[in-house]
């Protein structure tokens, strides 16, 4: 837990510093595939600094975790398996490193995506479910590519522009509500988002 607060403490000192843009890009690119913290506490420090670029911001980060994902997408794809079932050095080396990342979580999302396809990756973009494990596993169990980049850029844009929304309407008041239940109102957004599709496909 030391080593994941005090890389959360060096993600966030960018916020303080001229590069801290570009360290949002490099951020949303890597955690879509490898990084343990996800953008948004520097994203809601740059907009607090800065709240006329809010929304820039908010598409830098989008543009750039999608592009990651599709790293990650490339990761599952090309070099996980040694074989058909047999997982290669780089995929032992994200089981023994990565947090979150087992191998039954692994087996789990392949069940996921049998039974929802787009909703599920949707789901991990916008929700706190760790997002790089369904891009490798994307790639790995040859997920449609073209829905993948969809629901990608649907889900991670609307966590971003939703989070640089309430900075730049609410400030710093938001700051803690956001820190405290944003991942608690992302799930149940999805949830509702999702049951009514569902409904909706019933009712027809």
């Amino acid at each position: 837990m030391k080593i994941v607060r005090k890389t959360y403490d060096w993600v966030l000192h960018w916020a303080e510093t001229p590069y801290g843009p570009i360290a949002l890009i490099l951020l949303s690119f890597a955690e879509s595939s490898f990084f343990p913290i996800p953008p948004d506490p520097l994203l809601i420090a740059l907009i607090l600094g800065a709240q006329a670029k809010a929304f820039k911001f908010a598409a830098q980060a989008s543009i750039s975790s999608v592009l990651g994902g599709i790293l990650g997408y490339a990761i599952g794809y090309f070099i996980w398996w040694n074989q058909p079932g047999e997982f290669s050095s780089v995929a032992n080396f994200f089981f023994a490193n990565i947090p979150g990342f087992t191998h039954e979580v692994f087996y789990y999302v392949k069940d996921l995506y049998e039974q929802w396809d787009f909703w599920i990756i949707f789901t991990a973009g916008f929700t706190p479910i760790p997002y790089k494990v369904f891009t490798i596993s994307s790639g790995a169990f040859d997920i449609n590519l073209i829905m993948f980049m969809i629901a990608s850029l649907i889900s991670r844009s609307a966590r971003f522009f939703l989070v640089a929304f309430l900075i730049w309407k609410f400030g710093e008041q938001i700051r803690s509500f956001i820190d405290k239940y944003f991942n608690l109102l992302a799930i149940v957004f999805t949830i509702l988002l999702i049951g009514g599709f569902v409904l909706i496909k019933y009712l027809v």
